[in-house]
């Protein structure tokens, strides 16, 4: 018998599975049901919008059978309590984007601004006190702003600026709501400026840039991506604020864009109505769902707008 026919006749040995062999298969057994678990998580937070999104469009097809999508998206007065109702929506809308657009122009350069400050200027200390007590700004809740708002801000500006102020207005809770949202901006601003490689700034001085220039220049252009973001989240944020404007701006429906009146936002009408009697399946409880689905709509634009401006600002840079 040749070397070669002896080798293959002898028989196999058992295989014999090494320690390490096991701590091997372990761990790759373990790394698949932490990713099991995560896809797990990830589907459940998918599943949650599609259901959001599909009780509001469900809810509000029953509303829609009996009031035009017309009168809806046109008509300015809004009143579906009362004997003669009427289903107009701008009211809502107009005292939601003004409450947010005064809110966001407060918070929008504000916390930018914090955020450059944080990211390229600040000693060690400053940024490691600051950050904390701006993420703690945003465990107040809306409550504690809204009456800050109605019994401070409100008759500050009567006794100082605004003497013919109301009670209620949407100035106040906006300049509140703008407060309360910069820590949003100012957050997820410096988290990206401080994720821009440091190659890039020392670039930037090498070429004879300032800080200043290089912090707007440099570090603001390369963290657009991440400023956007928080943007978006901080108008989302200012979009779906419902106890500040609820307490301070009014509950009543008013077509105006003026933040020196009272007015009712979305998210004031759904609390409203929340708190009533009216029973399940009424055209008045059905409205809260067809103002609600215009609010996911808003809030969805946001979204794309963000999209689209981090799209371009790609191509350009």
């Amino acid at each position: 018998m040749s070397p070669i026919d002896a080798v293959h006749s002898a028989p196999i040995a058992d295989t014999v599975v090494t320690p390490r062999f096991k701590r091997r298969l372990f761990r790759h057994v373990k790394e698949r049901v932490i990713e099991s678990i995560l896809l797990l998580l990830a589907l459940v937070a998918v599943a949650t919008t599609v259901a959001i999104v599909a009780i509001l469009v469900h809810e509000s097809a029953g509303f829609f059978e009996e009031v035009s999508l017309r009168e809806f998206l046109t008509g300015t007065v809004w009143s579906p309590l009362f004997e003669n109702p009427r289903y107009g929506v701008l009211p809502l809308v107009s005292g939601t984007v003004t409450v947010a657009g005064i809110a966001l122009a407060v918070a929008l350069p504000l916390g930018t601004i914090t955020a450059i400050y944080l990211s390229e200027f600040a000693p060690h200390w400053v940024r490691e006190t600051v950050k904390p007590i701006l993420e703690l700004l945003e465990a107040v809740p809306g409550v504690v702003f809204g009456y800050f708002a109605l019994l401070l801000l409100t008759p500050l500006l009567q006794d100082t600026l605004l003497p013919g102020l109301p009670g209620f207005n949407m100035l106040a809770p906006a300049l509140v709501i703008g407060v309360m949202i910069v820590p949003y901006v100012a957050s997820v601003s410096e988290d990206a400026m401080r994720a821009v490689p440091m190659s890039m700034r020392e670039g930037s001085y090498a070429m004879g840039a300032t800080r200043l220039q290089t912090a707007v220049r440099v570090v603001t252009p390369a963290a657009t991506s991440g400023i956007v973001a928080a943007y978006v989240l901080a108008a989302s944020r200012a979009v779906g604020e419902t106890m500040v404007v609820a307490i301070a701006a009014g509950l009543q429906p008013n077509f105006t864009f003026n933040p020196m009146e009272q007015a009712a936002t979305i998210t004031a009408y759904i609390v409203q109505v929340s708190q009533g009697d009216l029973p399940h399946g009424s055209l008045g409880y059905q409205s809260i769902f067809a103002v609600g689905l215009t609010l996911a709509l808003m809030t969805l634009g946001f979204n794309i707008a963000g999209h689209w401006l981090r799209k371009r600002f790609r191509e350009v840079y």
